[in-house]
């Protein structure tokens, strides 16, 4: 999984996922050779590399112990970290045809890694108990529409978005749209309190945060929900209630694509794409095993991308939180993990890593064009993270 030698790290995941599925134990080298799987030879493993187009070399187990016998030194920042059952994943996305696409459901097309949709009423309906790990696609938890408002309200895909989820909201027995999205929300908290995994990315970050925070307050416009807000709002909110974040400012403004003040877009504007860059902290694999997993990479150098929600301001960020990217001019976080209950949770701003400014109706990206994508791989670090066998980490 080294850079150069790997001809499609994307769909190297897939393979993993595939042997996982077969019930055969892999060992993940993290830091060894760009974070390189390990597994035993067998024939159908080695066809389904050729057919995939994925590199990959068959060592002696004499090989495999000299490794092994160097990964263990201690003074050596590499692990081994077996993974034992593909993880059941599952999206959090409507069905039919969204005016954008996602780049998680992308990637697992992409790598042939299975998942289930589920929506709404699988979530109100308890369902998440049958997945290991879920993703939140581009979505809202606020009940504003993603804050389209002004450029789209007009626009058919819009319109249909609004009256079919009014329409679910109150076949599931709430008022407002932005209830049932805070029941949704509150829902999946409870899946990871219990030990799910959350993975999500661009407006699902923030605006999920936000909804958490703002239980029983009213912050929508009467175009949202019919009535105007709480003009007490901002003082209402509770900052405890969230897995991130803190002290935001929301913003008030139906108008203003932009949901609060956690958001780095508006600093990125401020630079050029070719400067646009975040790079990966290295922590310890030794004794910081899950950032190091989810970390693993072929660079500590990635090409930044914006989204609605681009990155995070690093003051907004609450102090147990891992911060495992940054883009330091800007003083922003990009990618940020943390724990709640039994579960944790991964927070990945910009919307796609290999498209810096994807926007409404935009066809989706051809991961053909990029087996090696740095940005993707750290999607699909999150993917097999479930499937480790986990030590205790230090306290």
């Amino acid at each position: 999984m080294d850079n150069g030698e790997q001809n499609n790290h994307l769909k190297a995941y897939g393979i993993a996922y595939w042997v996982l599925q077969n019930d055969i134990e892999i060992e993940w080298l993290l830091n060894y050779r760009g974070g390189s799987f390990l597994m035993d030879n067998y024939k159908t493993i080695e066809e389904e590399c050729i057919i995939r187009g994925v590199s990959y070399e068959i060592i002696a187990d004499v090989q495999s112990n000299q490794i092994k016998s160097i990964i263990a030194d201690p003074e050596v920042n590499q692990q081994v970290v077996k993974l034992q059952k593909a993880p059941k994943i599952a999206v959090y996305t409507p069905d039919g045809k969204q005016p954008w696409d996602d780049a998680v459901t992308l990637v697992l097309t992409y790598a042939e890694i299975p998942y289930d949709k589920v929506y709404d009423t699988e979530v109100i309906g308890q369902e998440l108990m049958k997945y290991d790990w879920l993703h939140l696609h581009h979505e809202d938890f606020t009940g504003q529409y993603g804050k389209f408002y002004r450029n789209y309200r007009n626009a058919q895909w819009y319109i249909n978005q609004q009256r079919e989820t009014e329409q679910r909201a109150k076949q599931l027995g709430f008022e407002k749209v932005s209830q049932l999205k805070l029941a949704v929300a509150t829902k999946i908290k409870n899946f990871t309190l219990g030990g799910g995994f959350l993975f999500t990315m661009c407006s699902g970050t923030d605006s999920f945060d936000i909804s958490l925070a703002a239980e029983g307050v009213d912050i929508c416009d009467y175009m949202f929900d019919g009535d105007p807000p709480d003009p007490s709002a901002q003082a209402r909110l509770d900052f405890n209630k969230t897995f991130a974040f803190k002290n935001f400012k929301l913003v008030r403004n139906p108008l203003e694509y932009e949901f609060s003040s956690i958001d780095g877009t508006p600093l990125h504007n401020k630079i050029s794409e070719n400067q646009d860059k975040f790079s990966l902290f290295e922590f310890s694999a030794k004794w910081d095993i899950v950032p190091t997993m989810l970390c693993q990479n072929h660079t500590r150098i990635v090409k930044g991308f914006m989204g609605q929600t681009t990155d995070f301001l690093r003051d907004q960020i609450k102090s147990d939180v891992i911060i495992m990217g940054e883009n330091k001019a800007l003083g922003t976080a990009r990618y940020i993990h943390g724990n709640l209950g039994k579960g944790q949770w991964t927070y990945y701003g910009g919307h796609d890593p290999e498209d810096y400014k994807h926007y409404v109706n935009d066809p989706p990206t051809d991961l053909n064009l990029y087996p090696n994508s740095p940005g993707y791989r750290l999607i699909l670090n999150n993917i097999l993270f479930p499937a480790a066998k986990k030590k205790k980490q230090k306290t």
